[in-house]
């Protein structure tokens, strides 16, 4: 398993967060397993989403897909997202 993790701050949280749940079927299309959304305490603009996949490939495609950068300008994402693929231990 293979979980891609992203950073970035957002103008607006809860407009944000509309734009990602609706987001959802494409995750799903496109290989997400599991997915979960963290708020920094100090800051709630500050967000770090993980999402699962089976193999590293699928999740290095889902990372590249025009359809998620369109989302995220959408949704209001500040600056370049940091990002990071992971395999579990």
């Amino acid at each position: 398993m293979t979980t891609l993790f992203v950073r970035h701050e957002v103008s607006d949280y809860t407009a944000w967060r509309k734009i990602y749940d609706a987001f959802s079927p494409v995750q799903k299309a496109n290989g997400v397993t599991a997915q979960a959304v963290y708020r920094a305490v100090d800051n709630p603009n500050d967000i770090t989403v993980t999402h699962e996949f089976a193999t590293l490939e699928a999740a290095q495609s889902f990372s590249k897909l025009d359809e998620l950068k369109t989302a995220m300008r959408t949704g209001g994402v500040l600056g370049a997202p940091t990002v990071w693929f992971t395999n579990k231990a």
